[in-house]
């Protein structure tokens, strides 16, 4: 039987979503605050957990807790905890293993030449068929993470020296990955040859930072150097970077929902600013599917740049014609077949003076189930619109994603099994 929250969450959240964020700094006495604050700007791709492992000369520290970075990373008594000048951390949404606290990140293991700690970005489509092995060598699992698998082929490599190791681990995993790795003496940022998940360099003081999205570098003040190239791995050490290539060039496959949805609009990723893309598109749907209207509304957030670009394609003004309530939380009531449908309005209200007598045009970023824009487009039939019309910001989604994406199974995405024609239907 599903779960009272898992029920209200799908009706009311009905989006993809990123597996999690990873943030690093090598080289600055406030390491673990600095990681906080890194990680408080990545809080979007992943809110059931978080943790931070640092080093301070002598010995590493470990903090793992449920919930969001603010619930426990912001008390001094965490951060005093978290003693040295280099740090990594994770914010988590469970794709793979499920939420628990075993599962949260960045692992951590004491090897044979001392501490290392991992965090990671992405799926590793191959991660049982590893783990098996491994476990029929003796390895013994701790989590249900895919990113353990990483761990544990570092500790059995036959490699003499740590880089090598770490290379002979991502040789052997297949998927998506964009890491974060630590030592006593050294850090380390890896992405897949495919690129799927995005990674950046930055700097901060002399201070050398890796982060999934440059948002995280704004909020300290760092200085954006560079996106790390798919198959790229730098090692960051006191004596300064070094970028490596242990893979086989391939074709790029980065990640369109990053740009759609997963990262945040005031990050650039791969050069481009994300709140920009996502206003050209807008202007392009507009282009493409034009529509006689008198207002443009987003629904919010994630439709809210690309309603803004069709607004000013298609010269129709924007107004916040659906306001959502940012402080949606878990709820406890166990939803009814009278209660679980409300799901949707404990997020979204639909603003009557801005719709009443007004012919509409909905802009989303994209139709997962289908069930929460069904639901907005009644509610805004009901707030008086003359006209509902439905724009969505991207290509309809009819296979499941296994690279770090919490997607549901084919059979649920309303694309897999209706044509554009028939989901217009469904949802008007």
């Amino acid at each position: 039987m599903a779960d009272a929250d898992d029920v209200l969450s799908a009706e009311a959240d009905d989006h993809f979503h990123d597996e999690c964020g990873v943030f690093g700094i090598f080289g600055r006495q406030d390491a673990a605050a600095i990681v906080t604050l890194g990680l408080h700007a990545l809080q979007h791709r992943g809110q059931e957990a978080a943790g931070i492992v640092s080093y301070d000369g002598t010995q590493f520290h470990v903090e793992h807790h449920v919930g969001l970075i603010g619930d426990t990373f912001t008390k001094q008594r965490v951060i005093d905890s978290l003693q040295g000048n280099r740090a990594i951390g994770h914010t988590r949404y469970a794709t793979t293993g499920g939420a628990g606290q075993r599962n949260i990140q960045p692992f951590f293991a004491e090897l044979a030449d001392g501490g290392f700690a991992v965090a990671h970005n992405g799926n590793l489509t191959n991660a049982m068929t590893v783990q098996r092995a491994l476990q029929k060598q003796g390895a013994i699992f701790s989590s249900t993470s895919d990113t353990e698998t990483l761990l544990h082929l570092v500790a059995t490599s036959r490699e003499r020296d740590l880089n090598s190791r770490f290379i002979d681990a991502v040789r052997q995993v297949e998927g998506a990955f964009s890491l974060v790795a630590m030592t006593s003496k050294k850090m380390i940022g890896c992405r897949d040859p495919l690129g799927i998940r995005p990674l950046v360099l930055g700097d901060l003081d002399g201070a050398w930072i890796l982060a999934s999205e440059t948002c995280a570098l704004d909020i300290i003040g760092a200085r954006f150097v560079r996106d790390l190239k798919p198959g790229e791995m730098v090692v960051v050490t006191t004596k300064g970077i070094e970028s490596l290539f242990p893979f086989e060039p391939q074709k790029t496959r980065f990640c369109i929902f990053e740009y759609v949805y997963f990262a945040r609009p005031d990050s650039s990723v791969e050069g481009r600013n994300v709140y920009e893309v996502r206003k050209r598109i807008g202007a392009e749907l507009a282009l493409e599917s034009p529509v006689d209207a008198d207002i443009v509304v987003p629904v919010p957030d994630s439709g809210t740049p690309a309603a803004i670009g069709f607004s000013q394609a298609a010269g129709i003004p924007f107004e916040l014609g659906i306001i959502r309530n940012h402080y949606v939380g878990r709820t406890f009531i166990q939803p009814g077949d009278s209660i679980r449908h409300m799901g949707v309005k404990l997020k979204h209200n639909a603003n009557r003076r801005m719709i009443e007598g007004k012919r509409v045009v909905l802009v989303d970023d994209s139709i997962v189930r289908g069930t929460t824009s069904q639901k907005i487009v009644q509610m805004v039939r009901d707030a008086g619109a003359k006209e509902v019309h439905m724009r969505i910001a991207s290509p309809p989604t009819r296979a499941s994603c296994f690279y770090g994406v919490d997607t549901p199974e084919k059979s649920k995405l309303l694309a897999s099994r209706m044509s554009v024609e028939e989901m217009a239907e469904f949802i008007r």
